[in-house]
């Protein structure tokens, strides 16, 4: 979990990576919170591959409140409220690029929205890990 690793100990700064790490999403999810930071899994390979789909998805698993809209405009709101108590948060979305493929526009709107709060110093860091192989995704580094 080195590329990982670095990101919970801050010598890597938060930012949406693509990720190849083959471990199992428990082990994941432990070291992330061992290291005091949040967690929150996407799992596009079995029904986030569709807009709606993808954000009701977001939503679990980041803990939204019930009054979550499951927009983009929602999104962007409840990201800027996780992590309160905690070091940072890591979202791992497997199987992204079934959003990606099929439909471009809303994956690129996600990645934007996503962006937007990894950049948001106000809050806790933010890092979103895209798991798996998919599209070329311009400006999104890798942590392998």
């Amino acid at each position: 979990m080195s590329g990982l690793a670095a990101v919970l100990a801050g010598h890597e700064p938060p930012g949406i990576h693509l990720w190849h790490g083959a471990f199992d999403v428990a082990d994941v999810r432990h070291s992330v919170e061992h290291a005091g930071w949040g967690f929150g899994w996407v799992d596009g390979w079995t029904g986030a591959d569709t807009k709606p789909a993808f954000l009701a998805a977001v939503g679990e698993a980041l803990d939204f409140p019930d009054h979550y809209g499951q927009n983009f405009d929602a999104l962007a709101d409840c990201l800027h409220d996780i992590g309160s108590g905690r070091d940072g948060v890591v979202l791992l979305w497997d199987g992204w690029s079934t959003l990606a493929r099929a439909d471009e526009k809303a994956f690129s709107i996600a990645l934007s929205v996503l962006g937007s709060r990894v950049n948001d110093e106000r809050g806790v860091p933010f890092t979103v890990l895209l798991r798996g192989e998919g599209p070329v995704v311009p400006g999104v580094t890798s942590l392998d």
